[in-house]
């Protein structure tokens, strides 16, 4: 009996285990990518072992506590269940992220002018080698449109002087580092960084005058990662609802 309880307690443990392991590969795998301290796709794999570890634990842990009932162990149920809330919260984010990603295409180069995108100036150079390609090609366009047909020009009554003080306004409110802002030329092109990974996605604005009036186009780009899971169209939403669109 006291063999049988002690092979419970040690299961109990390493659900609890696996369930501290999972987070901290989660935190490490996303700080450490966010600080440098190794390539994205590290940081990636990480993050998945900490899903993959969540996802077990899950599946165990009601093993393991449906067992602390039946064999009526109140001190490994402790464990057992503290282990089941951290893997039940690791999955259940890896949960929502795979149906968010499921329900858009894999792209990340999202645009208001799916016939003429916004074109990037000075944050070219600041995306690096390994970053996306910035091509927007005509299939590109055709999933855009499939996935997100409410994401059109803004026109505007506007003058483009204004709008442009106001969506430069708005870009800094969101948080994104302004890297050019060319009056000018009606462009402005910052960069939004994500909290946990560092991951950084490239906006443009480009405000032309239209009529007696603007007309806005926005674009977002992420430098690494085959899908964005919609943030860069949420991004896109955002700025045009802050300009009044």
């Amino acid at each position: 009996m006291n063999a049988q309880g002690s092979d419970q307690r040690w299961w109990a443990k390493a659900i609890l285990v696996g369930g501290v392991v999972g987070l901290a590969s989660i935190a490490i795998g996303s700080l450490g990518t966010k600080f440098g301290l190794w390539a994205f796709t590290i940081g990636l794999g990480l993050f998945a072992l900490g899903g993959a570890l969540g996802f077990l634990g899950v599946v165990l842990g009601l093993i393991a506590l449906i067992m602390t009932f039946s064999k009526n162990l109140p001190a490994a149920r402790a464990s057992v269940a503290t282990g089941l809330i951290l893997c039940a919260l690791i999955a259940g984010v890896f949960g929502s992220q795979f149906l968010t990603a499921r329900s858009v295409p894999p792209i990340h180069n999202i645009s208001t002018d799916t016939n003429d995108p916004p074109a990037f100036d000075q944050i070219v150079a600041l995306r690096g080698d390994n970053s996306n390609p910035l091509d927007y090609t005509a299939a590109l366009a055709e999933q855009q449109k499939g996935a997100y047909p409410d994401l059109k020009p803004l026109t505007t009554n506007t003058a483009p002087g204004e709008v442009f003080n106001r969506a430069k306004g708005v870009l800094e409110g969101m948080g994104l580092q302004i890297v050019n802002a060319n009056s000018d030329a009606g462009l402005i092109e910052a960069t939004a960084t994500t909290f946990w990974m560092g991951f950084k996605d490239d906006v443009v604005v480009r405000i032309r005058p239209h009529e007696a009036g603007s007309v806005v186009d926005v674009r977002s780009v992420s430098r690494v990662g085959q899908s964005d899971i919609g943030v860069n169209a949420k991004r896109i939403r955002t700025i045009l609802d802050g300009l009044g669109g």
